[in-house]
């Protein structure tokens, strides 16, 4: 486990519109370092919309999960080496090979860019995954791909915060750890089933936290952020 790492927090962008997005995010700007810009509005407004939040001063972490054969996935990291973005998601039960095409296309094109493989969904529990023919446990089934994605020398990994303490225990301190399904005390649970507060992911190790609904939806979003930012500072 790594408790010494500064634990950053990602606002999901999933609003419903550009405008309701910049409207959100202009206030946010100073307190707010990192943006997630998930497939919802990346189709709606692409790359354009990307380099608007740039502009604005905020990292981006574009969450694509992209999931192909090797070199489709490859050629799509590739086109994407002009964007301004800080993370990207790549699938890692697309297996190593695609794993290991993601990086090299990634390094030869956008260096800086970090990549990050998702495990398991944080909205899938074990009933779900026995109805995929997955009958491991789900903290090994996450642990199988994490180790799968290390090797294969992608940055990080996206996993639920209750794998958290198993992948650093097994993976030590060097990967990325992003964790969604991030909720603080007393908000709606919505369908992420296995969720942690701020502070609990800190403790437990993660190097960032993604909020979405309990930042967006609040009546005051800067107080969320302030809120939460001093649960994991």
């Amino acid at each position: 486990m790594n408790q010494q790492k500064q634990t950053e927090l990602i606002l999901a962008l999933d609003c419903e519109d550009r405008k309701l997005a910049l409207e959100l995010l202009e206030p946010l700007q100073g307190d707010l370092k990192w943006v997630k810009i998930g497939l919802q509005m990346f189709t709606a407004y692409g790359l354009p919309f990307v380099h608007e939040i740039k502009s604005m001063g905020y990292n981006i972490f574009l969450d694509l999960k992209l999931h192909d054969i090797p070199n489709t996935v490859a050629k799509a990291i590739l086109s994407l080496s002009s964007a301004s973005i800080d993370l990207l998601t790549i699938h890692a039960s697309g297996g190593s090979e695609m794993c290991a095409f993601a990086v090299k296309a990634r390094d030869e094109s956008n260096p800086n860019l970090k990549l990050l493989a998702v495990t398991v969904l944080t909205s899938m529990n074990q009933q779900q995954m026995e109805t995929l023919n997955v009958c491991k446990p789900v903290q090994d089934h996450v642990l199988d791909l994490a180790k799968l994605s290390v090797d294969a020398k992608v940055d990080g990994i996206v996993s639920s915060t209750h794998e958290l303490k198993l992948l650093r225990d097994n993976l030590g301190n060097e990967p990325l750890i992003v964790t969604p399904g991030i909720r603080p005390k007393g908000a709606d649970l919505n369908e992420q089933k296995r969720v942690m507060t701020p502070a609990e992911a800190k403790e437990l190790g993660a190097d960032y936290i993604v909020v979405g609904r309990p930042i967006y939806k609040s009546e005051d979003p800067l107080a969320s952020v302030k809120a939460i930012l001093k649960d994991i500072c």
